[in-house]
């Protein structure tokens, strides 16, 4: 009978990651005093890390003045308690490469990437793309696996391809492809690959993520309630998956509130990101539940079905 593969090395970056919402006060600008309640609130909960201008950022709605001011302030505040990567996040490599060497310059310990996108990108272009934002800054490179925004699917053995060579330290796997997911981690156990950290981006899937091998989580709804996830990550580790299931699902009844706005009158990210930041301020944290422009703000009655959801689940 042929023993099974060795398991490889653990990486430096795992356990529960939440991409921090950004803050906004009722003038759209930064609310940096809310910024750092926040912070607070997620490192004192016990996560492992931060992912600031990730898409529960809004990343993508933020001028580079907004982008610089959340660094900043996120990594003073933090003052190495934790690791905090950053989202250089962009159409294209040359101004990913800018955000990146700006996050890093600002004392990041770790830039984030995902495929360049509005332009059709072919599966070579986003290799070299991720190769040259690698080469341009002296911390670690995480892929970020979001076929949703992006419309690439990263490619599996282009990922194994750069955990081997060393160009990547990880990937955010957001794609919602729970097969792929397992193929990889399957494949890197089979190649020995170590120190290479892969992440889920499913928030209500995380202990059967776990169970097949992920290193960590990056959970919006960990912005929301950060202590479950770590209870979440910590009961997996220790074996105890009939608790830990009892937390996924009280986790995954307390996600309902990203359904909160009307499909009639809101995208769904308006509604999931709005929800956030409405949960955040009614449970004391922000000052300002206010979303960037152009998406549409939750409503009374949507944030009674916010304050709801939060009550049954004991958070207020």
């Amino acid at each position: 009978m042929t023993a099974a593969p060795a398991e490889p090395a653990a990486p430096p970056l795992a356990g529960v990651v939440p991409p921090v919402c950004t803050p906004l006060t009722p003038d759209l600008d930064v609310d940096a005093a809310s910024l750092e309640r926040l912070v607070d609130h997620l490192v004192g909960a016990g996560v492992d890390g931060l992912f600031v201008l990730g898409s529960t950022s809004e990343v993508a709605f933020l001028p580079d003045a907004h982008r610089r001011t959340v660094l900043e302030t996120v990594v003073k505040h933090v003052a190495g308690q934790v690791p905090v990567l950053a989202g250089a996040i962009d159409m294209t490599t040359l101004r990913v490469i800018e955000h990146a060497r700006a996050a890093a310059e600002l004392g990041c310990d770790g830039v984030v990437a995902t495929a360049p996108f509005y332009t059709r990108t072919h599966p070579a272009e986003i290799e070299a793309h991720l190769r040259r934002v690698a080469a341009a800054v002296p911390v670690p490179v995480y892929a970020y696996d979001l076929p949703v925004s992006v419309h690439s699917k990263l490619d599996a053995a282009m990922l194994l391809r750069l955990a081997d060579e060393g160009v990547l330290a990880g990937v955010k796997d957001s794609s919602g492809d729970e097969g792929g997911l397992r193929s990889l981690l399957v494949a890197l156990r089979d190649a020995g690959t170590g120190g290479f950290s892969v992440l889920t981006g499913s928030e209500l899937t995380v202990d059967s993520a776990l169970a097949m091998g992920a290193h960590g989580v990056v959970p919006g709804l960990g912005n929301v309630d950060p202590g479950g996830y770590v209870r979440l990550y910590r009961l997996c580790r220790e074996g105890r998956w009939d608790e830990a299931r009892a937390e996924q699902e009280r986790l995954l009844r307390l996600f309902d509130i990203v359904n909160a706005g009307g499909a009639a009158r809101m995208g769904r990210g308006s509604s999931a990101l709005g929800s956030f930041k409405t949960a955040l301020h009614l449970r004391g944290v922000i000052d300002c539940p206010v979303t960037a422009p152009p998406q549409i703000q939750l409503d009374a009655a949507e944030t009674e079905h916010v304050r709801r959801t939060l009550a049954a689940a004991g958070l207020l």
